[in-house]
């Protein structure tokens, strides 16, 4: 310090006030970074679980928060882009006003779309009935796809192309997600290369580095300490099942192999089961929805959530059935729960993909000249994408009921038995457990719903939003006062990586229907900002038509084969590159740690010497 105020006396008076505006700068920033981490979301109370029940549990809780963040800002950008000029228009804000798309060069029985409105003197359960499926009076509302029916608002003298903005906000969102998540699983993943990269490592950071010092709490300190002990057993155990696996004989081998065949093609009839009941409730779910008049309150439900009722029950009842498959298949530890995950996980996502296929099977279904001339089964359909978004809509409010229901009249309910019941059976069956990996999975459904559902219900981040808030005190609660920590929990540096890779997986999942429909489908003539349109995408050529020529030459230039080709062959070459990079310092690894290896030799051979010497 002494000799950098030496050296400051001989500087001029800029260089003075720069370097001292730096360092003021400097602890402004530090501060203001200080002061926000108080704005973060639930900060206190994810630190106190944390404390009380450990990492692992706490890894789930920040995830529940991301996804809060995720949801609230794919909203405020559906909201902003496309929800918000309608209301400018509608209210005459700025002086603004509305171009309403009126159809061209399309057949009058491709424009009718009558929504069921309640209309008249209605009895009150019908609007309960409307809150659960999306129809009736919300389907006249901007929550749904065939609200928008805009060309273009205008404020001032500014011309707004709804259409356009409508795709490039659903865009937009998916990029968002896509990039967001890849950033926060860059960290998990290397973490995960460092921990898989020598087995010897994992003994050495369980004994020295395994204790999680951000426990507070008595209880959850002897529950990290049985968590440690069951890690360094089931490593014990994996190590004595490789080499039981090594001394296998051929006989032995045929034999597991065999039994191995016939439980995966179990499993396969197990999900060709779900996939098929779900097909066929969903078909008939939607041929009984055009007729309910003559159906009571509870049938007319029961058929609109027909669908979501068998996706619930093939989510609960075939994870159930893997886990107790897995068992005869004689896997090592880690990989019978990562199997049972992955085939839990496929349960899970493709239930979602069976009910889209489901829908448009019956949009696309154009036997007896069903889609002339529309090019979709308008009659069944006028407006399909509204449709598609009161599915998604009820998948996500059924899924949110059943997570308020099974923690209010299952959990609470065991837990005043267990604590105030001396019967044995209830005392076996004990505290339901809190497991990480089937809460993720249940969250990572719901945000794979609202994704798909976003384009189809511009509002229904703004829904998963709420859902997942309440969803946060639901879980912490229930963790508090009616569930117990597993006794096998996961890693919280994998389970940070799992949650984000299948997560990942559920976006790859969401781009494919989107994709589908924005590019395949013909839009709907009847409602919708893409009415005038034979795809939502043909909105962006027109749009270019637009541009002067020589941007128009520029833009379909990139989109040709002649610039596709070249920036493939680029991207290979890149990719060669950094796999040879990678190679390369993979090497170099391996010969640091043969030198620390042969350095330690060394340090050993020295002191033998030195202890034989003072002998």
């Amino acid at each position: 310090r002494d000799s950098q105020q030496a050296d400051i006396k001989y500087l001029s008076k800029w260089k003075k006030w720069k370097k001292a505006s730096s360092k003021s700068l400097k602890k402004v920033l530090s501060e203001a970074k200080g002061l926000s981490s108080y704005l973060v979301l639930w900060r206190r109370d994810i630190h106190s679980i944390e404390g009380t029940f450990g990492t692992g549990i706490q890894s789930y809780f920040s995830f529940l928060r991301f996804l809060v963040l995720l949801n609230f800002i794919i909203f405020i950008l559906m909201f902003s882009f496309v929800t918000l000029p309608t209301i400018i228009s509608d209210y005459g804000i700025f002086n603004s006003t509305v171009a309403n798309i009126s159809p061209k060069n399309t057949e009058y029985n491709c424009t009718i779309y009558e929504p069921s409105g309640n209309k008249g003197l209605v009895y009150f359960y019908t609007y309960f009935q409307d809150l659960l499926s999306g129809t009736g009076f919300l389907e006249l509302t901007r929550l749904f796809y065939g609200y928008y029916t805009v060309d273009a608002v205008w404020i001032s003298v500014m011309r707004y192309n709804l259409p356009l903005a409508y795709l490039l906000a659903t865009l937009a969102y998916l990029a968002l997600s896509l990039l967001w998540i890849i950033k926060r699983s860059v960290e998990g993943f290397k973490q995960n290369l460092v921990h898989d990269a020598d087995p010897f490592q994992t003994y050495c950071n369980k004994i020295f580095a395994g204790w999680d010092f951000c426990i507070t709490d008595p209880n959850a300190a002897q529950l990290k300490h049985r968590s440690l002990q069951y890690e360094l057993q089931m490593d014990l155990e994996e190590e004595r099942l490789k080499q039981k696996i090594a001394d296998r004989t051929i006989k032995e081998k045929l034999r597991i192999y065999s039994l191995r065949i016939f439980i995966n093609i179990i499993v396969i009839a197990i999900l060709s089961g779900c996939f098929y009941s779900i097909y066929r409730v969903t078909v008939i779910s939607q041929e009984k929805s055009n007729d309910i008049s003559n159906m009571n309150f509870l049938a007319n439900l029961l058929v609109q959530y027909l669908p979501s009722i068998v996706i619930t029950l093939a989510n609960f009842i075939g994870p159930q059935i893997f886990s107790f498959l897995i068992k005869f298949e004689d896997y090592l530890p880690a990989f019978e729960i990562t199997l049972t995950l992955v085939r839990c996980v496929f349960l899970r996502l493709a239930n979602i993909g069976v009910l889209l296929f489901s829908l448009w099977s019956q949009i696309s279904d154009c036997a007896a000249d069903k889609c002339e001339p529309c090019g979709y089964n308008y009659k069944l359909y006028p407006c399909w994408e509204s449709d598609v978004g009161q599915e998604m809509y009820k998948l996500m409010i059924f899924d949110f009921i059943i997570i308020l229901a099974v923690t209010l009249f299952v959990d609470f309910p065991r837990k005043l038995l267990v604590t105030h019941c001396s019967c044995k059976p209830l005392q076996w069956f004990g505290l339901p457990e809190f497991r990480i990996s089937d809460n993720v999975l249940e969250i990572i459904y719901g945000q794979t719903i609202c994704w798909i559902g976003t384009f189809f219900s511009p509002l229904l981040p703004a829904i998963a939003t709420v859902k997942y808030f309440i969803i946060f005190y639901i879980k912490k609660m229930s963790l508090i006062h009616t569930q117990k920590p597993a006794d096998k929990p996961i890693r919280a540096s994998s389970s940070k990586f799992f949650f984000l890779a299948v997560l990942l997986i559920g976006l790859v999942l969401a781009f494919i229907p989107v994709g589908v429909s924005i590019a395949s489908i013909p839009s709907s003539k009847a409602c919708g900002p893409f009415r005038n349109f034979n795809t939502s995408w043909e909105v962006v050529p027109d749009t270019i038509h637009g541009f002067p020529k020589g941007l128009q030459q520029v833009l379909f230039g990139m989109a040709s084969e002649a610039f596709a080709v070249p920036l493939f062959m680029v991207i290979c070459l890149v990719m060669f590159y950094v796999m040879a990079l990678a190679g390369a310092h993979k090497r170099v690894v391996e010969q640091l740690e043969e030198q620390l290896a042969l350095e330690s030799r060394d340090k050993m051979f020295l002191i033998r010497k030195i202890t034989e010497a003072k002998r």
